[in-house]
């Protein structure tokens, strides 16, 4: 039986607008200036989830610029957690099957993974976007031999215009991802808030380089 892939986009979004409006049983575990990071038990999977939640020092489009999910799109140049991303299927305007690897990390103790997702975007009426994605396998994605098969669960980022200020934008975002292998649970509980951490460092000096 084919994937619902526009079902499932679907329900990863809803999931998004569920945890956004649920602040509670999150634990504080990183903050720099730009992001303050925490985890709970995820509800997916037998790990965490992670949120990060920051303000980027410009305007939603510039943001969103920067890390909506699209071939040739911006993020393949300043997320270092993203080597590649190619869209194997577009299934609608908002819905799309996409394939992103992933380099060695950590010291080279993560080696290369590669994720299949389905990733939908979403416009709210006060210009919230939303990217949110969650694991599918597609037909055109057999499992790559260089490359661990990693599992994103529900996951995304909500791009959130502040009143009265254009030039700053609030970034949530969730991250709840079984990075497969065989992996030190400490390894991985290490990776995810330094991972996010950098996210929101190199997101911020990327939306600066569009802006100069």
């Amino acid at each position: 039986p084919a994937m619902d892939y526009a079902g499932l986009a679907e329900a990863a979004a809803e999931k998004m607008g569920l945890y956004r409006r649920d602040p509670g049983g999150w634990r504080g575990c990183r903050r720099t200036s730009e992001v303050s990071v925490s985890w709970r038990p995820s509800a997916e999977f037998a790990g965490n989830a992670y949120r990060g939640e920051g303000v980027v020092p410009a305007s939603p489009q510039d943001v969103w610029e920067c890390i909506k999910p699209v071939a040739g799109g911006a993020r393949t140049k300043w997320d270092q957690n993203v080597k590649d991303f190619e869209v194997v299927e577009a299934i609608s305007d908002t819905v799309s099957v996409c394939r992103t690897t992933t380099p060695s990390a950590f010291m080279k103790i993560i080696s290369p993974r590669e994720f299949v997702d389905v990733v939908l975007i979403k416009q709210y009426e006060d210009g919230t976007m939303l990217s949110a994605a969650t694991n599918v396998e597609h037909p055109l994605c057999p499992p790559q031999p260089n490359f661990v098969r990693g599992f994103n669960y529900p996951c995304g980022c909500f791009c959130i215009p502040l009143p009265g200020e254009p030039d700053r934008t609030q970034l949530l975002s969730f991250f709840q991802t079984d990075l497969g292998g065989y992996l030190p649970q400490t390894v991985v509980d290490s990776f995810f808030p330094a991972s996010i951490a950098a996210f929101y460092s190199n997101l911020t000096k990327a939306v600066k380089a569009l802006k100069a």
